[in-house]
């Protein structure tokens, strides 16, 4: 659905600002200079029209990936299309909702369980914001690059240092690029009838997008275990940065980022110390890969589709996910919906195809884009809420 090459380098970017202390020490104060990370990401008049211009061009995609999708049906109508939901099994709809939520509620978790491992306990609330405003940004940003930073915007406003931040995010990275990895080898193994019967181009779009995500997650591991190959990348970020006149102080920052690097290197040890940890969050991203495979399945189901054929469903579904990780096109509108369409066509008529893919996409898609974006904005009103109150 998002995010697999989220630029975890503008995370580190961010918090290359950030007046960080040792993490041993004072867990419960703020490890950040709040007055450093750049203020609210909405606070900018530049920021705002980025954000509006992100949010209008996603509104464009979807509504040309919608009529794409609707197009390849000439029985097509929303009268057939509402008949289609209205004579859905409800509680197989509704399992298929549940199912599309727990892609925000278990990435929560799983971040959750890295900061735990630190001594910062995360409740329930805050993880689901993490995870929102993670997977909202991803959705409107190209190649996923705005999720990861808007996560670290918040969870460093709650107090959770920037270092343990960025450990956070980056192995949740590499634990969500293994998992849709390894889920796909395993339906690729047990499905290959299904991976054939899709068009050449489609199959070209899966082994791409296999191929892009194996190496994403090489290369989040290497930056997870070496420490200076991040520093050196940031560095020549930051030092660039300033060449333009964007950054100023680039001695200072560069000072600070080696302050971070060590203290980054601090968590890795830790972090590489609790396989209790590494094997939760690896199961949680598994579980969260599921959950959002399975809304195509379980909506099929709804539709009064046979079981026999809900593994076929569940694989082409699968397949979409690692296809879509081809294009870098936010939310990987277009390119996900045209390999889910290929795949459904083969398996029954094109306009109960058309039908499927459009119901299960807006389950798993853009409703979830919408309940996450709300949550963001809910998170941001409560933050800044509390900041009025602080500085009564």
């Amino acid at each position: 659905m998002k995010k697999n090459d989220s630029n975890i380098l503008n995370t580190s970017n961010d918090l290359n600002d950030l007046n960080t202390s040792d993490i041993n020490t004072s867990k419960g104060s703020n490890k950040s200079n709040a007055q450093n990370t750049g203020g609210s990401p909405h606070s900018s008049p530049l920021k705002k029209r980025r954000k509006l211009l992100w949010s209008l061009l996603f509104v464009v995609i979807a509504a040309a990936t919608v009529w794409a999708v609707v197009s390849r049906s000439r029985s097509f109508s929303l009268g057939s299309f509402m008949t289609y939901i209205g004579t859905s099994s409800k509680p197989w709809l509704l399992a298929a909702c549940a199912s599309a939520l727990g892609f925000i509620v278990f990435e929560g978790l799983a971040i959750a369980s890295v900061c735990r491992a630190f001594g910062y306990h995360v409740n329930f609330g805050r993880s689901f914001s993490y995870s929102a405003s993670d997977i909202y940004f991803s959705a409107i940003t190209p190649s996923a690059t705005g999720g990861q930073p808007a996560c670290a915007y918040f969870m460093i406003k709650d107090k959770i240092p920037g270092t343990v931040v960025t450990v956070a995010l980056l192995l949740n990275l590499v634990m969500y690029t293994l998992s849709i990895l390894v889920i796909s080898a395993i339906v690729l193994i047990t499905n290959l009838q299904v991976f054939s019967s899709f068009g050449r181009l489609s199959r070209a779009l899966i082994v791409i997008g296999f191929v892009i995500q194996s190496l994403l997650a090489l290369f989040f591991i290497v930056l997870l275990l070496n420490a200076k190959l991040l520093r050196n990348i940031c560095a020549g970020c930051i030092r660039f940065l300033c060449k333009i006149k964007i950054l100023k102080n680039g001695d200072k920052k560069l000072r600070r980022l080696d302050e971070y690097i060590t203290e980054y290197s601090e968590c890795v040890k830790l972090i590489n110390g609790r396989k209790k940890t590494l094997f939760s969050t690896f199961i949680l991203n598994i579980f969260q890969r599921i959950s959002v495979i399975s809304v195509s399945a379980l909506t099929f189901l709804a539709c009064g589709g046979a079981y026999s054929g809900a593994c076929r469903i569940w694989s082409v579904q699968c397949f979409s996910v690692i296809g879509s990780n081809s294009i870098p096109i936010p939310g990987a509108m277009g390119v996900a919906d045209y390999i889910m369409l290929d795949g459904f066509a083969n398996l029954m008529p094109r306009e109960t195809a058309v039908n499927l893919e459009l119901l299960s996409r807006s389950l798993s898609f853009y409703i979830c884009v919408v309940i996450c974006g709300a949550a963001t904005l809910i998170k941001y009103a409560v933050q800044r809420k509390r900041r009025g109150a602080s500085n009564i």
